[in-house]
């Protein structure tokens, strides 16, 4: 893994929130009352994570969403400056609240409603007003809790200036195909796999797109086929504290070590070991780790 001294470009197109977690001893069941022995809040949203994530790693980030109009959306917008994120694209809708996140933490697995609203107001003017800065980037990355139609758009204005897209296919939704063969890499979740490529087997899909689809799971282990073989990647450890926003850390760390010319088997180890690290603490972005930790 080599870090050349070229400080990476990325642009960020995608979701912010602030996520609220509930510990519980075990998860509610239907028409059951559980009690909460810690409630927690933090900063999220994929897109927001992997801005936070890839500016603590040393890229210059620019960050293009949507929030609202109140007290969390200026608190989101005061958190991406202090990480040293660009907001001057962060569109304000008046018509939805900020994003929010529900999250009920208990037995080591988390249960998740996630409230989208002003992530769905993003639109592709949003995305036109940065346009400039596309032909200098080095990588755009986009996730799925934003309109498709703004995914569509900004993989052909990154296409239109020969640019690296990176997609993170969570929430799981069906890709259209453009975004699927253009996109440099994807990421996505070991059982969300026919529901964002369609019904074929996992071991088709990955030898369809070999060195491209980057394959997760929750033991923090990455599967990809990369032309000749199955290759199969994992690091995990007893010390886990948090499994949320580990594929955002870990799509993080990826588009890193690609930024800076790493092969891929290294980018899927750097990517993994800035998982681990985000999966030692907690919070989506406060456990996201520097550069400086890394080595």
């Amino acid at each position: 893994m080599t870090i050349s001294a070229e400080q990476p470009k990325i642009i960020v197109v995608g979701s912010s929130s602030v996520d609220l977690v509930l510990n519980t001893q075990h998860h509610p069941m239907p028409n059951e009352t559980v009690m909460a022995y810690r409630s927690e809040n933090f900063f999220g949203g994929k897109g927001a994570n992997q801005a936070v994530g890839t500016a603590r790693l040393g890229a210059s980030v620019y960050f293009i969403g949507c929030v609202g109009m109140d007290p969390l959306g200026q608190q989101v917008m005061r958190n991406l400056v202090d990480e040293g994120v660009n907001v001057g694209f962060v569109a304000e809708t008046e018509n939805a609240a900020t994003g929010t996140a529900y999250v009920t933490a208990a037995e080591g697995k988390n249960a998740i409603v996630v409230v989208p609203a002003a992530n769905l107001f993003l639109r592709t003017k949003d995305v036109d007003a940065a346009e400039q800065y596309f032909s200098s980037a080095d990588l755009v990355l986009i996730q799925l809790e934003i309109p498709m139609e703004v995914v569509e758009h900004t993989v052909k204005l990154a296409k239109k200036y020969n640019k690296k897209v990176g997609v993170y296919a969570a929430p799981a939704l069906k890709l259209p195909q453009e975004v699927i063969d253009y996109a440099s890499f994807i990421v996505a979740k070991s059982y969300e796999l026919k529901t964002v490529f369609g019904d074929v087997s996992s071991e088709e899909i990955m030898k369809k797109y070999a060195d491209k689809l980057f394959v997760r799971d929750d033991t923090n282990s990455t599967t990809y086929f990369n032309g000749s073989e199955m290759k199969y990647y994992r690091n995990d450890h007893d010390d886990v504290h948090n499994k949320m926003g580990m594929g955002d850390a870990f799509t993080s760390g990826f588009s890193i070590a690609l930024c800076h010319g790493n092969p891929v088997d290294e980018c899927v180890k750097f990517g993994n070991a800035v998982s681990l690290k985000v999966a030692k603490n907690r919070g989506s972005q406060s456990g996201l780790p520097y550069l400086k930790d890394m080595f």
